[in-house]
């Protein structure tokens, strides 16, 4: 079965490209740029990644961003991360970015996404993976900091596929940001929403009906309300689930305690995702064999995984066509 997974053509819908920053590199870029870091060696950095809830990692995530500084350390960042899928076999990304994480320090807009932009070209040119860049507004700042960042955004937008809203969950509901999804929906951009992992099942429903969410990042407590599993099943809205970032963070104690295959068979569009792999232990060959490892599932079911994903992904219907022929094929031959 781990050979089965190791093979699998995957895709990847749930990923913030801060949250691939390896300790090595964060102590590359920190030298590079002269920047001090409360650690004297990766190993160091790796033992302060125990966290005990969402907060606790977000204190050392934003942390470990403060290296970034120029186009170049974007480049190496991204760059990084798709080799990385290469390895995972990978065929197509849509990568978060937090712009305010940068900004609200100096940074240009126009730096980061330089730096993101020039690796994703090269990644298609070069190693044939396809990718989608997703633009999200971090929900601890106000609305205010989030209608700016739209405003620094659009002269990029043929870059940008869509907008997105992380960081804290509880405190900061999706009717916060209501309007100004609401103004990036009337640009023509996408809009997805983390909901559901730390705050209620409500906060789905909100992200659904507040701001016009074409899938829903993490979701897993939708299965406090049975009948918002039913509406997720009858609409096809994807959730894009990140199951070593879950049990890292307490959403759920350990992976076999996960709702995910349950959530599959129940016929909900669920994914498999990785989230901040450099934080919290694995980029998407380790969350699925995670997975496999905890539960009793056939390779049909981790087919539908990246089935789901290609549904869900915002790439076009030939595209999708052609990658859901290519996880077919490969699992009618193994």
């Amino acid at each position: 079965m781990d050979s089965f997974i190791k093979n699998l053509p995957k895709v990847e819908l749930h990923l913030h490209i801060e949250g691939t920053l390896e300790p090595e590199l964060m102590f590359e870029l920190a030298k590079r740029n002269n920047i001090d870091i409360p650690f004297d060696s990766p190993d160091q950095v790796r033992q302060a990644y125990q966290f005990h809830n969402l907060q606790s990692f977000l204190d050392i995530y934003y942390q470990g961003a403060n290296v970034l500084i120029h186009e170049q350390d974007f480049y190496d960042l991204t760059w990084a991360y798709l080799l990385k899928c290469q390895q995972d076999n990978v065929i197509h990304t849509e990568i978060f970015f937090d712009p305010q994480t940068h900004t609200e320090r100096g940074i240009e807009f126009e730096t980061v996404i330089a730096g993101i932009t020039r690796a994703l070209k090269q990644a298609d040119q070069e190693l044939g993976i396809s990718s989608q860049l997703i633009m999200c507004f971090l929900r601890h700042l106000d609305e205010e900091s989030a209608f700016t960042t739209l405003s620094k955004a659009l002269p990029y937008k043929k870059h940008i596929i869509g907008v997105g809203l992380d960081s804290s969950e509880v405190g900061h509901p999706p009717e916060k940001f209501q309007r100004v999804f609401q103004e990036a929906l009337n640009h023509g951009f996408l809009s997805v929403a983390h909901a559901g992992e730390e705050g209620s099942a409500q906060n789905i429903r909100d992200a659904i009906e507040m701001l016009g969410v074409t899938r829903i990042d993490h979701g897993v407590r939708c299965s406090e309300d049975p009948e918002l599993v039913a509406e997720l099943v009858a609409h096809r809205m994807p959730l894009t689930v990140c199951p070593l970032s879950n049990t890292k963070l307490k959403v759920f104690e350990t992976m076999q305690q996960h709702n995910i295959i349950e959530l599959l068979r129940k016929g909900v569009c669920v994914t498999i995702n990785s989230d901040d792999p450099a934080y919290f232990g694995g980029y998407m060959n380790d969350n699925f064999l995670a997975v496999a490892h905890a539960h009793e599932i056939t390779k049909q079911e981790l087919a539908q995984f990246s089935i789901n994903a290609i549904e869900a992904s915002f790439i076009s219907p030939h595209a999708k066509e052609d990658m859901i022929t290519q996880v077919r094929h490969y699992l009618a031959n193994h």
